[in-house]
């Protein structure tokens, strides 16, 4: 689930700006989140499905929150102008290619769980998709 998407920052910056997000973050409570519904984005002709996620007592908003504030007083941010949305991305229609029909599929069925760290992630892009490389993590709650 991505908190923040900071786009192009110089390398030297990832140091500062793992410490801007996760220094605030540190001591909040881990999200309890589930997967509730499967969604298509946008609902007609979707470019991409995604997992709806409950994010139970709202602690995955705050999470994002606290660091998009921490991260645009930092000026590393600007904040985006739509609410925060918890989800995991699961496909997308490539590029160029013709949206898809929108599915019609129950979410899976899994167990509540707990997302306990924030990593600070670069997006290695290629004509074959994204690869992501965890360059700094911190474990929420402590």
């Amino acid at each position: 689930m991505t908190l923040v998407f900071l786009g192009y920052l110089p390398e030297k910056k990832v140091a500062e700006v793992a410490q801007t997000a996760f220094e605030p973050v540190r001591g909040l409570a881990a999200p309890e989140l589930s997967v509730r519904a499967v969604r298509p984005v946008p609902a007609r002709d979707p470019r991409l499905f995604a997992f709806d996620l409950s994010d139970v007592d709202g602690r995955a908003g705050a999470v994002q929150a606290v660091a998009s504030d921490a991260l645009a007083s930092a000026r590393f941010y600007k904040p985006e102008k739509r609410q925060f949305w918890p989800h995991v991305t699961f496909a997308r229609v490539k590029r160029g290619q013709r949206r898809v029909p929108p599915i019609d599929a129950e979410p899976p069925q899994l167990e509540a769980f707990e997302a306990t760290d924030v990593v600070l992630y670069r997006s290695h892009l290629s004509p074959r998709g994204a690869r992501y490389e965890a360059l700094e993590t911190v474990r929420l709650g402590l």
